[in-house]
């Protein structure tokens, strides 16, 4: 599984205020759509996820707004998981247009099965971050020059 992705909106007309600014519960629809896209970017979706019997629900969601998105503004969502335990699955959010930081956001997931029951994550995504953070800190460790 991939531990960021990034992908481009265009704020459209509807998710906008009457003064023409994104409106601000819409950026948790968008992030709703990067950690989507971030789970097919890794080769898998949420159908697949939910034929397993597990369901992905929100327990606790926030955002900081710096600056203020408007129609029209083509925008960048980087979507980045901080932290996979055993039921819980921690994203980062931010939103940006050109490199100016709109907004940051933090989502937490927890996994349910059918019945409501609280699930873990599966082992295989745990191992799976576990090895790309590895890599990921592997990478960023010193300059790059030798």
């Amino acid at each position: 599984m991939l531990r960021e992705h990034e992908i481009e909106i265009r704020v459209r007309y509807p998710e906008c205020d009457p003064m023409g600014f994104l409106h601000h519960s819409r950026v948790f629809i968008y992030f709703e759509i990067g950690r989507t896209e971030l789970l097919r970017a890794s080769g898998g979706n949420y159908r697949q996820v939910e034929e397993q019997g597990l369901y992905a629900v929100v327990v606790e969601a926030r955002c900081r707004y710096y600056r203020p998105a408007r129609y029209d503004d083509l925008l960048r969502l980087k979507t980045i998981v901080t932290r996979m335990s055993g039921y819980k699955i921690e994203h980062e959010y931010q939103l940006l247009r050109g490199e100016e930081l709109l907004c940051r956001g933090n989502v937490t997931l927890a996994l349910v099965d059918r019945s409501g029951q609280v699930q873990p994550v599966p082992e295989a995504w745990q191992a799976e971050f576990a090895k790309d953070s590895a890599a990921a800190e592997t990478t960023s460790i010193g300059d790059g020059q030798d």
